[in-house]
């Protein structure tokens, strides 16, 4: 995972930003960006490249998955997804859920905590 310094957040701050560029594609693995990380929440931009995943967990708050690029299946309590550039789905909390990449995708990750 690229995590960023508090600085260089910062200077994210106050431009216009393209979502897909902020991440990019890593040969047979997932990367993640941290864009944002506050108390109330987070932002972080992920790239899958094809094929690959991220394994079945629950986390304690809900989560908003928005796919910029490309198709992903989401499975949500055993239920599949599939969900396409432009799109988004609610991760509830508490219920198990998995990603993996139907193609190469991007995503950004909205972590509202309560």
């Amino acid at each position: 995972m690229i995590l960023l310094q508090e600085t260089e957040r910062e200077e994210l701050k106050a431009k216009v930003l393209a979502i897909n560029d902020l991440i990019a594609y890593q040969a047979g693995t997932v990367a993640s960006r941290m864009i944002v990380f506050k108390k109330a929440g987070t932002l972080t931009c992920f790239s899958f490249d094809d094929g690959e995943g991220l394994s079945e967990h629950t986390a304690p708050f809900d989560a908003i998955l928005q796919v910029t690029e490309g198709e992903a299946e989401v499975q949500i309590a055993g239920a599949p997804f599939t969900v396409h550039a432009g799109e988004l789905i609610i991760l509830p909390a508490n219920k198990p859920h998995a990603v993996s990449a139907k193609t190469r995708f991007k995503m950004m990750l909205t972590m509202i905590r309560e």
